[in-house]
């Protein structure tokens, strides 16, 4: 059963693009183009004008005028408040304080809890805990606003440390269920575990050119898509900036972004892919990787 109906899909919401601007007068044969380009996929400019004023569809006339003579609206299916309301339940989407005005009197599809998570660490953070949300806002507060801090935090050793730093941004890793912070002090970058932060000041704005910001390391390798290797890949690297490059029908370039101290957990995660990920920079990985089999494969061998 499909939550969502296709008039829910991109053809009808560039449609919909299309007659409100048809509606104000201000449709023409480069808005159109325009909005197509921008909104739809790579062969909507193929099919959508043809559609909007042929028989099947006869929305548009040829001086993009519509026989409409109201906006159009999508209203939501019960279904799909129901869908809506059980993941605005989920703690860590309530960490961004969406909006449920409208979901009030909804019962959630699903209740929370009812999907369980593998291959995940247990110790996740606290995201329902009321100190632990007010640092979270006030972060990204600070992270919007390019904002200095005042954090006080504990090592992973529980050295409690205390840093003025620029918040940079807020990573999460879905195998570990956790947030990290981003930080920048003067040409030096961290990553801090939000769950060890205790308190967090907002102090004035920061300079821009420390808020132009980029890991120093670069990974490239060649991803084979087998077995949802792809699907994977982008699950297991989500908190690493990437950009992926399709070579053909089943293999992409992946590069990915990171700092030094995050090598030994990156290598790890490509270690679980096995065949189907290789990786071809820098030097250093690949060296890593070629001790760790090499270590595997003498265990293997021991009697």
């Amino acid at each position: 059963m499909m939550l969502f109906h296709e008039i829910y899909g991109n053809y009808y919401r560039v449609m919909e693009m299309l007659i409100k601007e048809s509606l104000d007068g201000e449709l023409s044969q480069s808005r159109m183009t325009e909005i197509i380009l921008q909104e739809g996929f790579g062969e909507t400019m193929l099919n959508l004008p043809e559609l909007t004023g042929s028989g099947n569809w006869n929305l548009l006339s040829g001086d993009f005028e519509t026989p409409l003579n109201h906006q159009m609206r999508q209203p939501l299916t019960i279904l799909q408040k129901r869908w809506l309301k059980a993941l605005l339940a989920d703690p860590r989407i309530r960490l961004f304080q969406p909006d449920d005005r409208g979901l009030e009197d909804v019962k959630p599809l699903y209740p929370a809890g009812a999907i369980d998570c593998i291959d995940r660490y247990a110790d996740g953070d606290p995201f329902e805990d009321a100190d632990y949300i007010a640092r979270f806002r006030l972060l990204r507060k600070a992270i919007a606003e390019h904002r200095w801090v005042r954090i006080r935090f504990s090592t992973r050793y529980d050295v409690p440390k205390c840093w003025k730093c620029v918040a940079l941004s807020l990573e999460y890793s879905p195998k570990d269920d956790k947030f990290r912070l981003v930080t920048a002090m003067g040409p030096k970058k961290a990553h801090i575990n939000l769950a060890r932060v205790h308190s967090v000041e907002l102090l004035e704005p920061a300079p821009e050119v420390m808020l132009d910001y980029r890991p120093k390391l670069e990974l490239v390798a060649e991803l084979y898509d087998q077995r949802n290797a792809m699907e994977r890949a982008m699950l297991h690297f989500s908190q690493f900036e990437k950009e992926t490059i399709r070579v053909d029908e089943n293999q992409y370039e992946l590069h990915l972004y990171y700092e030094e101290e995050d090598e030994t957990e990156l290598l790890i995660r490509i270690l679980q892919f096995g065949p189907f990920i290789k990786v071809l920079e820098p030097s250093s990985m690949v060296s890593l990787i070629k001790e760790r089999l090499q270590m595997q494969k003498n265990i293997q061998k021991m009697p």
